[in-house]
């Protein structure tokens, strides 16, 4: 069925270049398009991107969407495991599933890595997850799967494989005002597919994450050790069936995540943070006059966002920065906005935003506050005071310059402070020509 489909999307468009490899021995196979699309802007409608369909011998393989612009980008693809022998991938223009005025494209490179069953990663890149597209986003250009990252955990009498993907955004789910306030971020991260492999390297268990956040055992199709999964609703969690047939194989990269937060992995790749605020623009979920609340956001580039790690118990954290008037006086910038919920009630590393208005002057303090989290449903409202938050480390202090790629962190700071509910604030200050005051 892949192969009949694949040869339905090649006819949509003109091949645009042909790249021959050859395999010593079975291997799973990644290849790097190094590519631009002059013309392309992901902001600006009519204009998002161009897509590539890539097959390898003759059958379907995936789409790639030619998201970064018109600077040539390297995109990273899987392309499975190939028996030894002489392989080839030919890579087509989908007219149909580009925007209207992003036709034009430049392939400069093709580059292939093979990966054998005796490598470390082989079985990181053997089980990573194919996805397919969500019905309601093609044709529109959003929530395009960006990244993926898989964390590697030793576990009794073998391994636990975690892929985690970032998503350009989510339709559905968290307003974007709320998603800045509470994560740092327009992009939505979610875990997509987990596996435990015995000590020979036998599937032990899968799991995925399913519509409502639920944790079910994985029973879909594979693709030899490939698990194929579908994304099913419009806050990005998948499910082991569909119908759609467009697909994305992103390249799993091993990341770490001890002392800091998911969102480290797009530190790692800035242009994803310019794809987000492009998207979130293009859609309307930008206005100047955006306030909490509103379901809109400032710029995204009037944000400043703080990593940060602790622990809360029925507790609930906001942040303010401290910004010097012309007087000298600080003013401060509540994170939560006056909202509930719009603070962080989650132990481990965070992310958390606040906007500042334009111009706004040099930032020179933080101040952090602890509350009595909100009750969960079902659940009477918790008495005031009751909440206890412990801060042990901030990682970055940073905002995003005119590209919409992170700037240089302002701030750091590692230590043990403790804040009641409903207590006195935490002020950490920064000295006026930046930098950390001890």
């Amino acid at each position: 069925m892949i192969g009949a489909l694949g040869l339905a999307l090649l006819a949509a468009g003109p091949l645009v270049r042909t790249e021959r490899f050859r395999i010593e021995r079975p291997a799973e196979v990644v290849a790097t398009l190094t590519a631009a699309c002059p013309g392309c802007d992901w902001g600006e409608a009519g204009r998002e991107a161009a897509a590539l369909v890539l097959s390898v011998d003759g059958s379907y393989s995936q789409h790639v969407f030619l998201c970064r612009g018109g600077a040539p980008a390297e995109y990273r693809v899987m392309l499975g495991r190939r028996e030894a022998g002489a392989h080839r991938l030919d890579v087509h223009l989908d007219r149909e599933a580009s925007a209207p005025r992003a036709k034009r494209i430049e392939v400069a490179s093709v580059r292939f890595a093979f990966t054998a069953e005796d490598d470390r990663d082989h079985a990181m890149l053997a089980h990573a997850p194919i996805l397919h597209a969500r019905p309601n986003t093609i044709g529109r250009f959003t929530d395009l799967p960006l990244l993926m990252w898989c964390e590697r955990e030793k576990i009794r009498g073998g391994t636990r494989l975690r892929y985690s993907v970032v998503f350009s955004n989510e339709d559905g789910g968290t307003p974007t005002d709320r998603l800045m306030a509470t994560w740092g971020r327009t992009t939505d991260i979610e875990y997509v597919y987990s596996v435990e492999l015995d000590g020979a390297g036998a599937v032990v268990r899968e799991e995925f994450q399913g519509k409502d956040h639920k944790l079910l055992p994985f029973r879909g199709p594979h693709e030899g050790r490939h698990p194929r999964e579908w994304v099913v609703t419009d806050n990005n969690m998948v499910g082991d069936e569909g119908e759609t047939t467009r697909r994305y194989a992103l390249v799993p990269e091993l990341f770490d995540l001890e002392d800091v937060s998911r969102e480290a992995v797009m530190d790692a790749h800035p242009w994803t943070y310019r794809v987000s605020a492009q998207e979130a623009r293009r859609e309307g979920r930008v206005a100047a006059d955006a306030r909490p609340g509103t379901d809109r956001i400032p710029d995204p580039r009037a944000f400043v966002t703080v990593e940060a790690c602790g622990e809360v118990q029925d507790a609930a954290l906001s942040f303010a920065v401290g910004v010097a008037d012309a007087g000298g006086e600080t003013r401060w910038y509540e994170s939560d906005g006056g909202l509930p919920r719009f603070r962080v009630g989650r132990s481990g590393c965070f992310r958390s935003a606040v906007a500042l208005p334009e111009p706004a002057g040099p930032i020179v303090g933080l101040r952090w506050r602890a509350f009595t989290r909100l009750p969960q449903e079902g659940e009477a409202p918790l008495r005031p005071g009751t909440g206890r938050a412990r801060l042990t480390r901030v990682n970055k202090l940073f905002r995003l310059g005119p590209d919409d790629t992170p700037a240089a962190s302002l701030f750091a700071w590692a230590g043990d402070a403790t804040l009641a509910a409903e207590g006195p604030p935490l002020e950490m200050a920064l000295a006026r020509q930046g930098g950390m005051r001890p």
